[in-house]
């Protein structure tokens, strides 16, 4: 509890920079809960199989795509904002 607390003053009461303030830290609360529960949204997840895809294209192809991508099919959002790569705006309409 409290009374691992140690504080050590000066003669005229006051704390200085040199002197020490220790605590017994294994008193203080819990942070990350038992290791019992660890993993437990993982396992209870329905495995879902990796589907096949299209492989991406590579060099010169890759930076073409990311360039089209970016500047010239630009998406905008509410108030003609551009709305970022993972945004579903686009696909609310």
């Amino acid at each position: 509890g409290r009374d691992d607390l140690v504080v050590l003053c000066s003669s005229s009461g006051t704390i200085s920079a040199s002197q020490q303030v220790s605590t017994n830290f294994t008193t203080m609360g819990k942070v990350h809960g038992s290791l019992a529960r660890a993993g437990k949204v993982k396992g209870q997840t329905p495995k879902v199989e990796a589907q096949e895809k299209k492989k991406q294209p590579r060099g010169r192809a890759k930076k073409r795509m990311q360039y089209n991508r970016r500047y010239v099919n630009v998406v905008t959002g509410m108030g003609g904002k551009r709305v970022g790569p993972n945004s579903n705006a686009d696909k609310m309409k």
